[in-house]
């Protein structure tokens, strides 16, 4: 909410306790619905009520398009029926299919009765493709026109139409059977000659979506092409409606939301962080904490066959949490960058090896720039103390070589367990950052001591 919103809210809030409906209804349907959105959510229950029923009806319809879900769910149940009825038949289909589709089937078929018969069948329609495909997206209003039109008739088609399209963007060119054989932006056509025939203005080259691609796969492609509205067909080629830009954007925050909560080492929630119940919120996280706990149990065993070594050096015990917590960091970062490019399909399932070199590579010099710090570190220290013992150097020389091979570890499990589990179709985001971090702190531990062994037997050991 904006500045001058916040200045607002105040006055909104006393006109609506003050009973002062024709005030409030001038001011609030000068707002933007997007503003709107906002200003409901801040009011208290009553208030969002009371505000959002002296809202015009257009102007409604589109500000609850753009409430959160939670905000949504809330006002199907508190809203008179016959206010739900207007409303719900304003809501363009790909919004409303968006709101029925998180609710569950006996209130689907309760928000359906409310609909008029032409929207009830196109809702049905648009909730039989599954969950998740581009169908769910799409909007089945759109301009349709033959090639043999001129511009003139073209512009008059928009004229007549155009009015109950999401998008006036392009217009699209079918042929008898309704297949789409072109798309023509809006743009060409204001440009040219009203006696132009659309023919002329056709290359006869379009990008076009299936009804039954993935709504990842959208996102892909609007990223590719660079457009705000593509056209979506069936197997037949058939155009059955648009996709447009916002719903698309609403996917990929959806998407990149999930990731982000997975490789925090949470299961993704389902709601907006303040609309989530604290319990719900718990065991949400709870899940992968045990997994993690469990993981990191394992350090303790890991600990506990070294525990002679431990005895007759204490001193390597100091250097524990330096050498995990640098092999779990670079782990982390590698599985951060290869998570981020699979998704955005900067490299593929074939690029594994070269990945894999990358990062050899990149761990080893990565490694060797910690061991010259802790090296040095070591060195520094020694000379103004006994801490480390009278073999400070064979101990700084152990903790450098374990430094490069932990280090080399991390940055190469971390890049290639994403890879291992988008084989078996999984989600790469699962390889969450914690979990990499537990991995790499197990090994860690061996690859420390059993380096200690060789370099220090014969003198501590």
């Amino acid at each position: 909410m904006t500045m001058l919103e916040k200045l607002l809210l105040p006055e909104i809030r006393e006109l609506i306790h003050n009973r002062e409906f024709d005030t409030l209804r001038d001011s609030l349907n000068r707002w933007l619905p997007a503003d709107l959105a906002q200003l409901i959510t801040d009011l208290s229950p009553h208030e969002e009520i009371v505000a959002f029923q002296n809202l015009e009806l257009e102007l409604a319809a589109l500000t609850f398009s753009r409430m959160d879900e939670g905000v949504q769910r809330k006002m199907i149940h508190v809203l008179p029926e016959s206010e739900m009825r207007r409303i719900l038949n304003e809501v363009a289909a790909d919004d409303r299919t968006a709101l029925l589709e998180g609710l569950s089937g006996d209130e689907v078929e309760r928000m359906l009765t409310l609909l008029t018969p032409e929207n009830q069948r196109l809702s049905r329609s648009l909730l039989s493709y599954g969950e998740g495909t581009v169908g769910r997206l799409m909007t089945p209003d759109f301009i349709a026109v033959r090639e043999e039109w001129t511009l003139k008739q073209v512009l008059d088609h928009v004229r007549e139409v155009g009015k109950d399209c999401e998008t006036l963007n392009a217009v699209y060119v079918m042929d008898g059977q309704h297949h789409l054989i072109d798309d023509i932006p809006m743009r060409s056509i204001l440009l040219s000659s009203p006696d132009s025939i659309v023919r002329d203005l056709m290359t006869w080259q379009f990008v076009a979506l299936l009804v039954t691609d993935r709504e990842s796969y959208a996102v892909q492609q609007f990223r590719k092409y660079d457009r705000t509205v593509l056209p979506v067909l069936d197997r037949r080629g058939l155009l059955l409606g648009v996709v447009t830009v916002d719903d698309v954007m609403d996917v990929a925050e959806e998407v990149a939301t999930r990731e982000i909560h997975k490789f925090g080492g949470l299961e993704a929630l389902d709601e907006a962080y303040i609309a989530t119940p604290v319990l719900r919120l718990v065991r949400k996280r709870a899940s992968w904490l045990i997994v993690l706990f469990l993981g990191e149990l394992l350090t303790a065993s890991a600990m506990g066959l070294f525990e002679g070594e431990i005895e007759k050096a204490v001193v390597l015990a100091l250097f524990v949490p330096l050498i995990i917590s640098s092999g779990g960091n670079s782990g982390s970062q590698a599985a951060t960058l290869i998570v981020r490019a699979l998704a955005v399909g900067e490299v593929t399932l074939r690029d594994w090896s070269k990945v894999m070199r990358r990062e050899l590579i990149s761990g080893l010099l990565l490694g060797v720039v910690l061991a010259s710090i802790g090296f040095l570190r070591i060195t520094i220290w020694s000379l103004f103390s006994g801490i480390y013992g009278p073999h400070w150097l064979l101990v700084a020389f152990t903790v450098a070589v374990s430094l490069i091979f932990v280090v080399m570890w991390g940055t190469l499990s971390g890049s290639m367990l994403p890879f291992l589990i988008k084989h078996f179709g999984l989600d790469p985001a699962t390889s969450s950052a914690p979990f990499v971090a537990t991995l790499v702190d197990v090994t860690g531990l061996v690859i420390y001591f059993t380096v200690a062994l060789f370099v220090l037997r014969g003198t501590l050991l």
